[in-house]
């Protein structure tokens, strides 16, 4: 068998070629308009802002950092400008219920116009209406009702008095009370003279005066009749007045807003309102009260102004509207109160809109995850959509079962599209949670986490880092910077094929790049600034790595990098904290001993290796059932254990190398300590792909480093994953100066053949395997443990 040769250094870094940036400098490049590598999301986009029917709202579907914000917010501006502006929205006071205030609807900019001459016609009412009531015509048709009440009243009185002086008495009126008193001489008589008339004399008085009282009393039974009858008569000619005054100034503002659906009918409200309640109006306290004209406005602006809700005057095209705190009032709208002399009290003033009603008839963009934060919101929101309308009211009534007396404003209609900002993770559960969401988000707008690395798409990205550069105040940047940067994309991607479209990480890498320039007083951005970028970034987030390399070195981790043992091996593990990913190696050793307990995974029995750790071991049981044991029983007992870990073990990347140290523990094979190995197999022994393998062979090669390179030394990867390589420096020197190799593998026995130095052998057309190769020992053992647990 012919000895596995590691990779090409060029096949562990995929270098941009300079040539393909035909510039100096980015300063001398186009700016790029667009969005990099995001023509699907473009043409959903597109789709779903043209799809007027209801239901068709977005969600914008991608990882943070990847410019799906800013996409979703230039696009919609870019096509919500060209259209035509949205509909103004106002409350006014209902005049006969103020619990249920009245919503209209105005042409965009109208509603402006509509307040200023509102509170014209208010302002002339309040002047002109005094004025009425002080009009000589109206005094005289007032004064002619008061004579009319009072002829009444003179009558009644004069009939008795006429009575009354009969029998030598006279009435007399004090202060409004009408009063008998006896009259001797034509002189009504004091106490002392009618004392001293005789008793017969004063009894006929007493009696003439009862008399009188009685027919006084009898006069005057429709004294309160008359009394309504001018009150009546006060009524009909205040009312009559007022509507000669107000009927013209009224009537001239209803002709102006005829075309407005609700406003003739709220002026033909306010009309009868001030007719009716004219005098109450005129000698208002608090209007008294509000001495100044300011004050006057105000309390007159709570019972007849414009509550301007939304005013698009200014809007160009639709409105776009981000709700960065989408809370149930931020969103719906609210009613405030105030406090008066401690009641909460409020007013349709007090109606505030919400980002639903700024929005209306343009699009609203929210983020998904910070709206499902927010309590009764989603539910709320998929109501209004639901209905197309927007209401305003408190949600907490719903759940307490104690309701406050407030307003119920009149829902307006909702004519918006929702585009909402969220990860994959958000889309794919609310999907499954909410059967409603399918049919109220149709159109997905999935973002691109990756592009082809290609000719176009590097000189695209060298346009897009000189419009970043720009947009932040950088300075313009080499083309062997570029070609660095590019390099750099293709291992956020994770392919040397692909570039990545997470611009936030480009405009931090830039930033800091240009940092270094700025340090370093260079006018450019190069090359090495981008290096010092991405060094400064490893060594702020290297702590831990440096911790466990550290206790590899002094030996409280086990690991070995030289020599050979049985049933030892280094497989390669990532360690994820936030957003920094590191590889480490990790000790996997394997026991054999006769039994049928099988292959016994450590992790799994602790509950500490989750279930994608548990299938591979699974995976490579069947393994060596169909690569060994065809014409026999697999029976035996092994262990297998990833030693010094405590914590949950996940990922089936372990498998090759579990693979490898059980053949090695069950043929006493030795496997050689300078290799470490990673990789997944299926039960065919095909080596599969995994992830993370740039950490992997980083974190081995530094402990190689730090302990002396041997020229020994080196990582076993699956061979699928050999486009993923874009190794740091550092790796690619020690491989050019054969210091440290990289061997790619497709099956189990490659890798035998790697880590033992031995040949692993190829199945003969009788089933066997060659004498003294791997496989063939391993038949042997397991015939051996087989025919010693037969033998019990």
């Amino acid at each position: 068998m012919e000895k596995h040769l590691p990779l090409t250094p060029k096949a562990l870094y995929q270098v941009c070629d300079t040539d393909l940036l035909p510039f100096r400098t980015t300063e001398t490049l186009e700016s790029f308009s667009g969005f990099f590598g995001q023509e699907r999301a473009l043409e959903a986009m597109g789709f779903g802002v043209g799809m007027r029917r209801p239901g068709y709202n977005l969600f914008v579907m991608g990882n943070p950092h990847t410019g799906r914000f800013s996409f979703a917010l230039e696009n919609l501006k870019g096509i919500a400008k060209k259209e035509k502006k949205p509909s103004d929205w106002c409350y006014l006071n209902n005049l006969q219920d103020g619990r249920y205030p009245i919503s209209v609807e105005l042409p965009a900019g109208k509603a402006t116009q509509l307040r200023r001459d509102n509170r014209r016609l208010i302002e002339t009412l309040m002047t002109e209406l005094p004025v009425a009531f002080e009009n000589p015509a109206y005094l005289r048709r007032k004064s002619k009702v008061e004579r009319d009440f009072n002829r009444h009243y003179d009558q009644a009185i004069e009939q008795v008095e006429r009575a009354a002086r009969e029998h030598s008495i006279a009435l007399y009126r004090d202060a409004g009370s009408v009063g008998f008193t006896p009259v001797a001489e034509g002189q009504a008589m004091d106490e002392a003279m009618f004392s001293q008339l005789p008793e017969e004399v004063r009894d006929a008085f007493n009696r003439n005066i009862s008399d009188l009282e009685d027919y006084l009393n009898e006069s005057l039974t429709e004294m309160p009749q008359w009394r309504r009858e001018a009150a009546e008569k006060m009524k009909v000619l205040d009312r009559d007045t007022a509507r000669q005054t107000i009927s013209p100034l009224i009537q001239a503002v209803k002709e102006k807003y005829s075309h407005i659906t609700g406003l003739s009918d709220y002026f033909n409200q306010l009309e009868s309102y001030i007719v009716k309640n004219s005098a109450d109006l005129l000698g208002d306290e608090k209007l008294l009260e509000a001495r100044s004209e300011v004050g006057k406005r105000n309390l007159l602006d709570e019972m007849f102004g414009v509550n301007l809700l939304v005013d698009n005057n200014k809007t160009k095209g639709q409105p776009v509207v981000f709700e960065a705190h989408p809370s149930y009032e931020n969103m719906f709208g609210r009613v405030e109160y105030n406090s008066d002399m401690g009641a909460m009290v409020t007013n349709f003033q007090m109606i505030r809109p919400g980002a639903l009603h700024k929005a209306n008839g343009g699009y609203l963009v929210l983020e998904a995850e910070k709206l499902l934060e927010q309590p009764y919101v989603y539910s709320a929101l998929k109501r209004a959509l639901k209905a197309h309308e927007i209401g305003i009211e408190s949600p907490i009534s719903d759940y307490t079962g104690i309701s406050t007396i407030s307003l119920s404003p009149a829902p307006i209609p909702l004519h918006v599209k929702i585009v909402l900002i969220g990860g994959r993770d958000t889309y794919y559960l609310l999907q499954d949670l909410d059967q409603d969401f399918e049919k109220m988000f149709r159109v997905v707008v999935d973002f691109e986490e990756e592009v082809a690395r290609d000719p176009s798409s590097i000189r695209n990205y060298a346009r897009l880092m000189k419009t970043i550069a720009a947009e932040e105040g950088l300075a313009p940047l080499t083309r062997e910077a570029v070609a660095r940067l590019v390099e750099q994309s293709s291992r956020l991607s994770g392919d040397q094929e692909k570039i990545s479209t997470h611009i936030g990480d480009l405009v931090d890498l830039l930033c800091e790049a240009d940092y270094k320039r700025i340090a370093n007083q260079d006018d450019l951005i190069t090359a090495h600034h981008v290096e010092m970028a991405l060094e400064a970034q490893s060594r702020r987030t290297g702590r831990l790595s440096e911790k466990i390399l550290e206790s590899i070195l002094n030996e409280t981790v086990l690991i070995d990098t030289d020599g050979e043992a049985v049933g030892k091996c280094n497989g390669l593990t990532v360690l994820e904290v936030g957003d920094v990913a590191f590889g480490s190696p990790a000790r996997i050793t394997a026991t054999v001993h006769p039994g049928t307990r099988g292959i016994v995974d450590i992790e799994r029995e602790v509950q500490l290796g989750q279930s994608i750790h548990s299938k591979g071991v699974l995976i490579l049981s069947g393994f060596l059932g169909h690569q060994y044991a065809q014409d026999f029983p697999l029976t035996l007992s092994a262990s297998i254990a990833m030693e010094q870990s405590y914590g949950y073990v996940d990922g089936d990347s372990a498998s090759l190398a579990e693979t490898c140290i059980l053949i090695s523990a069950l043929t006493h094979i030795p496997i050689q300590q300078c290799f470490a190995v990673t990789g997944s197999i299926n039960q065919y022994g095909e080596v599969q792909a995994i992830g993370g393998v740039n950490e992997k062979i980083e974190g081995f090669f530094k402990l190689c480093q730090t302990r002396g390179l041997t020229g020994k030394q080196g990582v076993v990867i699956p061979k699928a994953n050999v486009r993923n390589l874009m190794l740091k420096k550092e790796v690619v020197e020690a491989a050019e100066q054969g210091l440290f190799h990289v061997y790619a593998v497709s099956t189990v026995d490659e890798c035998l053949g790697i880590l033992m130095d031995k040949t692993p052998g190829k199945r003969k057309d009788d089933g066997s395997f060659p004498q003294r190769s791997i496989n063939h020992q391993v038949v042997k053992r397991l015939k051996e443990l087989h025919k010693a647990l037969a033998d019990k």
